[in-house]
């Protein structure tokens, strides 16, 4: 056996059935996404499962940093749920493929259909971190007990030998402890730990080999193998001498139901009781010389299998078609050889079998070791992967339920991802995630040479002059009403009472502006390049620097755009500015980065933030502002977004603003190219509200706003 000198490592082989440890053999069938399936309505629609997760599951080449984020949350999140502690999970970055006993490592090759096993070792390392006793690994050879080695060393098997089995049998047993309490207390998430070991240990090919005469000599490497399967039902107790009692030692049923070894202490003294059984039976190990006189040496078979199984003579031997039928139908099982001692229903295997068995078992061995290869991202993607992570980027589901054709009397559309940026970061920026928010927009944005327009710099110089007319709305006044015959007494007047008057108190009214909220949202498409693009941002840079010095009014600014290679990628709204949050200096230092990519999603973007507006009411106003410049266009294979059908869901969100008590504003940017079409489609969307402005003539809308904060 194998002494791997890694430290802390826990891996578990599991049985398949909900209410306990069945005996079975070979992966299952399952469809991609099964277990999550737990959390939502039970139908072959994803469309809920990913709106729970906000993941993209769009195939894409490379890694899909965005999703990655995505689903690293979801796996946190589950891991915290289940182990009720707040356990960091990681990506593979440093070749970890364990846990350490502080943190979860996950691969970094998930995927939708990968998501289920990458969630089942998530939540089996989380639970090693809450359950497991990592000082007695760590210290294994000084907890053995010495009789043990003195057992080892009568029949010939070395001491790292003996410390590497016992830590291969501690482990096993501890995973059964700990599936059987995550089992018990979490029913819910024992899906996902089926998704795992389908993926990671059951095989066909076990199964023929639990069946046939290999691993049936008393070798430590034949009672591993049939020690790791004892849950298979297959698992042939007769095999080899004491497997049975091995088998009533480590009681699984009762591990299942919650009797077994109570902690890693115990598990480790169940794991010594088992070697000292194997010790007791296994044929003594001699040392032979270089020189066999007898001619019978283990280089009669390469790989040792010779001795496996031999009585047959070969006259046995059995094809994998006729395996496999003994498999389905039942042939062998624990029912019909559990009091088998002398193990003679077997099936000789071919060469090929025991190459095949050979492998399986060797994956085994490595998963139990937690030897399980998780991909690994490099220094950037994990630079980068924590930059959306600090960004709050999340997938929501839009656009379900739309018409699919120009027209609107195609098919309807189960929805599309739509990416939420909720923070504009200098990490987002220098990662080049996006291209509308990207490190060459920064650095060569005052650079003469391309002769950008400079909105930063502008905005803040016209938004200082409408600011000075708005600092009054953070000024209050007040009017004192004396001799009333109610409020609070004026003490001046006290001495009138004496004279009859009881008129002696006073009221003091104040008044005020209301609290106001504004949501500027700044279409970012390709057509808005040029002075369209100059004069929004102006526009809205400008309204960001009068409201910081109103002080009573909280401004959030967002781009909208697309974003991926796929075609048109998925639609994008991302906030770059929030008051609440954020400093004036953000806009100096990182607007820069900011200019137009894509097209229009439009209403699709609208829904995806709709959770996050703040609706109005009588103590405070909310104002929508809306720059865009056509109609609305957007596609892929989830949706076709445009002409009337993307026109009226639009509307609908504009109309779900209003029900909110939001005043929404649009306006349409007109250019050279315009037509009667775009301007019937626009009004159709914003309604009475719409306007149609000239890019010269965009700072009279931050004037129209300084007069709407300014009227009671």
């Amino acid at each position: 056996m194998r002494d791997n000198d890694r430290k802390g490592k826990f891996m578990s082989f599991n049985s398949k059935d909900f209410k306990g440890f069945t005996f079975r053999s070979g992966p299952s069938k399952s469809k991609v996404k099964q277990n999550s399936s737990f959390w939502w309505n039970n139908n072959d629609d994803d469309t809920n499962v990913d709106e729970f997760l906000g993941l993209d599951t769009t195939t894409k080449k490379g890694k899909d940093l965005v999703a990655l984020a995505g689903y690293k949350r979801a796996i946190s999140n589950f891991v915290n749920i289940v182990t009720e502690m707040n356990i960091p999970v990681s990506f593979n970055n440093n070749d970890e493929s364990f846990t350490d006993g502080k943190k979860v490592c996950i691969g970094a090759n998930i995927d939708d259909k990968k998501f289920d096993v990458a969630v089942g070792l998530a939540l089996h390392e989380g639970s090693h971190i809450k359950l497991s006793d990592f000082n007695i690994l760590r210290h294994l050879e000084t907890n053995i007990p010495a009789e043990l080695f003195v057992l080892a060393e009568g029949v010939g098997v070395d001491r790292m030998t003996v410390i590497s089995t016992v830590k291969n049998l501690l482990n096993y047993i501890e995973d059964r402890r700990i599936d059987s309490f995550i089992f018990r207390t979490s029913p819910g998430y024992k899906g996902y730990y089926h998704s795992m070991y389908d993926k990671y240990f059951y095989s066909k090919n076990v199964d023929k080999g639990l069946l046939s005469s290999e691993f049936r000599t008393e070798e430590i490497e034949s009672y591993m193998f049939r020690i790791i399967n004892l849950h298979n039902k297959n698992r042939q107790l007769g095999s080899l001498k004491g497997l049975k009692e091995i088998y009533n030692t480590i009681g699984l049923t009762s591990i299942m139901r919650g009797d077994g070894p109570s902690d890693t202490s115990e598990c480790l003294v169940v794991a010594c009781d088992v070697m000292s059984t194997i010790l007791r039976n296994i044929d003594p190990i001699k040392v032979e010389d270089s020189k066999d006189e007898s001619g019978n040496s283990d280089s009669d078979s390469e790989n040792g299998d010779s001795q496996e199984g031999n009585d047959s003579g070969g006259s046995n031997t059995i094809s994998d078609e006729e395996l496999e039928d003994m498999i389905e139908n039942g042939d062998g099982a624990p029912s019909e050889n559990l009091d088998n001692d002398d193990g003679s229903e077997s099936v000789e295997l071919s060469d090929r079998q025991k190459d095949m068995l050979r492998k399986a078992f060797e994956k085994q061995e490595k998963f139990l070791d937690g030897d399980v290869q998780k991909t690994k991202l490099n220094k950037k993607e994990s630079k980068d992967i924590k930059a959306i992570e600090e960004s709050g980027a999340t997938y929501e589901n839009v656009g379900e339920g739309i018409k699919q054709n120009y027209y609107g009397d195609g098919g309807i559309s189960k929805g599309t991802k739509c990416l939420v940026v909720k923070k504009l970061t200098q990490n987002l920026i220098d990662s080049n995630q996006f291209r509308f928010a990207s490190s060459w927009n920064q650095r060569n944005y005052t650079e003469a040479r391309y002769e950008r327009y400079n909105f930063v710099e502008e905005g803040l110089r016209l938004g200082t002059v409408l600011g000075r007319k708005l600092q009054v709305r953070g000024e209050e006044t007040s009017l004192k009403y004396s001799r009333q015959n109610s409020g609070k007494i004026d003490k001046r007047l006290l001495s009138e009472l004496g004279f009859g008057n009881s008129d002696v108190f006073s009221q003091t009214f104040v008044e005020r502006y209301n609290k106001a909220y504004l949501h500027i949202s700044v279409d970012a498409s390709g057509s808005m390049s040029g002075d369209k693009w100059n004069k929004a941002m102006t526009s809205a840079v400008a309204m960001i620097k009068a409201c910081d010095m109103a002080g009573n009014i909280d401004v959030v600014v967002s781009i909208r755009t697309t974003h991926g290679d796929n075609g048109h990628g998925k639609p994008v709204i991302m906030v770059c500015y929030d008051s609440r949050t954020d400093k004036l200096i953000k806009v100096k230092n990182l607007f820069g980065a900011l200019d137009v990519s894509g097209v229009t999603p439009e209403g699709l973007c609208f829904e995806a933030i709709q959770k996050d507006l703040i609706p109005g009411n009588s103590n405070q106003d909310s104002y929508f502002i809306n720059f865009s410049d056509g109609q609305p266009y957007y596609g892929d294979k989830e949706i076709s977004y445009s002409g009337k059908s993307a026109e009226n869901h639009t509307r609908k969100m504009v109309g779900n603003m209003r029900a909110m008590g939001i005043s929404v504003l649009s306006y349409f940017i007109g250019g050279s190219y315009e037509s009667g079409r775009d301007n019937v489609a626009f009004t159709n969307m914003y309604g009475k509200d719409a306007e149609f402005i000239n890019a010269t003539n965009m700072m009279q809308v931050a004037k129209t706003m300084n007069k709407k904060f300014l009227d009671k």
